[in-house]
């Protein structure tokens, strides 16, 4: 059995708000760095293939730590980079909008147009499908971690289980630092857990009080 699990990269300032951050290289931020933390101390006793990024910051700092427990080396793939946002890279959903409010309207009920002047989502579902398939024929069983980014796994679970790409934003959302398991087997895909943040809740101890920091925010927004 080989098990996919599919995490989004913990906070940036771009993410926390809402903001298109596409190929802008956003490091994480405090908070995001112990998403990072939180998720290799929740899954790092699972027995790890491989560990494959994006190439942005943002990616391989969310991988990180469960690499590093793992002793894994993190396998960067341009492949899995998020979409190019074109005129709508840095804006906020409201910006953009604004920036053009027919284009932007158009995209909301059909989002496989893509962004103006930026990446096709079929682009970004035939460059990120094409590395996931490297990834399995490489690795064939066990549990493999990619760390990417919110428009490229929505995508790519989309192609995984046959829905169309006009849907890819509808739907359960994505929070930073949730994870997404996915079984492949004989009988096709599985879905095990759906962009699961249960692991970024604090878990705390008589004598531990203090292990997780208390301003990390809201990671459901």
């Amino acid at each position: 059995m080989l098990s996919l699990f599919l995490l989004r990269h913990g906070e940036t300032e771009f993410s926390h708000q809402d903001r298109f951050c596409g190929r802008i290289d956003a490091p994480l931020t405090a908070d995001g760095r112990i998403m990072a933390a939180r998720f290799a101390d929740a899954y790092g006793g699972l027995d790890w293939q491989a560990v494959v990024t994006s190439t942005r910051l943002r990616a391989i700092e969310s991988a990180s730590p469960l690499a590093r427990g793992a002793g894994l080396d993190i396998q960067a793939d341009a492949r899995l980079d998020e979409m190019y946002y074109g005129a709508w890279q840095g804006l906020s959903k409201s910006e953009a909008a604004a920036h053009d409010a027919d284009y932007f309207a158009r995209w909301q009920r059909d989002p496989s147009i893509g962004p103006p002047l930026g990446e096709s989502p079929h682009a970004v579902a035939a460059r990120g499908l094409a590395a996931l398939t490297d990834l399995c024929v490489r690795h064939p069983e066990g549990n493999l971690l990619v760390v990417s980014h919110k428009a490229l796994l929505r995508i790519l679970l989309c192609e995984l289980f046959g829905t169309a790409l006009e849907h890819y934003r509808r739907g359960p959302g994505w929070p930073v630092g949730a994870v997404t398991q996915i079984d492949l087997g004989t009988q096709g895909p599985e879905l095990r857990r759906l962009a699961d943040v249960a692991h970024l809740e604090p878990r705390r101890s008589a004598d531990d009080d203090d292990r997780w920091s208390p301003t990390l925010r809201a990671v459901t927004a």
